[in-house]
């Protein structure tokens, strides 16, 4: 009897033609947006080991510091994955492209000093479960750098974002959506939020329902210390 073949298992996320859209349309608005600036204020002073979410074509590799010793970025789209696997041989820091979804990322627990999502949120299917793993890998106290699109301001911009999320825009954009709150959703996933700044994309000229842009860090809270007994770890 033929022996039964294994089924091959499908990738996470499969978008081809946007794949190829969106492979030419980043490189530019890196050069033309001001895009691979805001890609060197997020990753600055980054070390030890980290972890990206959804790094798409590698446009983030070669904006680590020297500081950090590993990448592990994972990338569900085959398409931009070998192109990914392509910039990391040029990255000036140690990078490993894998396949993997944001909603069960293939990593030990507490295994890295920080994450980076990078115009990712939007896209995943199931945000608090995906900031939910981010925040298993973290260790404790590890840094989440973030660089999203969102909602905006106005009534007009919140309407017209909602409006293409329900019709068009996820169907043209690999699955994105506009009106999502990143900052309020890294806050419920329970990290700390630190520093951040608003900001458009592209700074100057007309605003686009995915202009609205929020850059910073947050922190995977330290674990709780246990109360010391009365008398315990004190010297006289």
């Amino acid at each position: 009897m033929p022996k039964r073949r294994s089924k091959v298992p499908r990738d996470a996320v499969h978008h081809p033609l946007f794949a190829r859209f969106y492979a030419r349309v980043s490189v530019l608005c890196d050069l033309r947006s001001g895009v691979a600036a805001h890609r060197t204020e997020l990753l600055s002073g980054l070390s030890g080991r980290v972890i990206e979410i959804g790094a798409g074509n590698g446009l983030n590799f070669a904006h680590y510091p020297a500081a950090v010793s590993e990448v592990v970025a994972i990338e569900p789209e085959r398409s931009l994955r070998q192109l990914a696997v392509k910039a990391a041989l040029d990255a000036g820091v140690p990078v490993d492209v894998v396949p993997g979804a944001a909603e069960a990322l293939p990593v030990k627990s507490e295994a890295f000093d920080a994450a980076v999502v990078s115009l990712v949120l939007c896209s995943v299917r199931d945000v608090p479960r995906a900031l939910s793993e981010i925040k298993r890998v973290l260790r404790p106290g590890g840094e989440l750098r973030f660089f999203e699109h969102g909602r905006g301001e106005g009534r007009a911009m919140v309407t017209a974002q909602r409006v293409l999320d329900r019709t068009v825009w996820p169907l043209l954009f690999g699955g994105c959506h506009t009106a999502r709150d990143p900052l309020a959703g890294i806050a419920a996933a329970g990290f700390e939020i630190g520093t951040y700044r608003r900001l458009f994309v592209p700074e100057k000229g007309p605003r686009l329902p995915s202009s609205p842009c929020v850059l910073g860090v947050a922190h995977r809270p330290p674990e709780p210390t246990e109360p010391t007994a009365p008398g315990e770890g004190v010297a006289y």
